[in-house]
């Protein structure tokens, strides 16, 4: 699992590694992950990394990722009929771009929307996407897992509504006539 620890993500992502579940695997490592724009947080998620050396018939291999990232939305968005198959395209578009090779992958995405009531705080509407998934990394005989870090990452970014790295989003400018 150093290969995990070592990996640098963008400033805007704040990893932690936390408890893993013991009873998946013989062996397993967890880290959370939030994204922070200005003081906010706009999504957040856990990465589990399961490893069984004698291997598992359902995960087709001796290792297995499992993923969840949420985030809140804007409300026309979290209505879109097209959220979901949008949602799964990041974690696919992030796992291709890490070049993080898998196999096994399934998973789902949810779209939530809460109205509040009463005394709780907050937006009277919000809508947010759960992605959750897990996949059979590809690995050699060294175990690299950096570029399925690095491709959670990518999602939690999609997710959060951050611009690709090194793509700075201009202020929209108003002319008055």
């Amino acid at each position: 699992m150093a290969t995990l620890r070592a990996v640098r993500t963008r400033p805007e992502i704040l990893l932690e590694e936390v408890p893993a579940p013991q009873r998946l695997a013989p062996r397993s490592f967890a880290l959370s992950g939030t994204v922070v724009r200005g003081d906010e947080e706009v999504a957040t998620g856990r990465l589990i990394v399961l490893h069984d050396p004698s291997g598992q018939e359902a995960w087709d291999g001796h290792w297995r990722v499992v993923s969840y990232v949420t985030a809140e939305l804007e409300s026309e968005m979290g209505t879109d009929p097209m959220l979901a198959a949008v949602g799964w395209s990041w974690l696919l578009d992030a796992l291709d771009l890490a070049g993080a090779r898998y196999g096994a992958i399934g998973g789902t995405v949810t779209q939530v929307s809460s109205t509040r009531f009463g005394d709780l705080a907050g937006p009277p509407t919000s809508s947010d996407v759960e992605v959750r998934a897990s996949w059979t990394p590809m690995l050699d005989t060294a175990p690299d897992l950096a570029p399925h870090l690095d491709a959670w990452c990518g999602l939690l970014a999609s997710t959060a509504g951050l611009p690709p790295p090194g793509v700075t989003l201009l202020a929209a400018h108003h002319n008055s006539a």
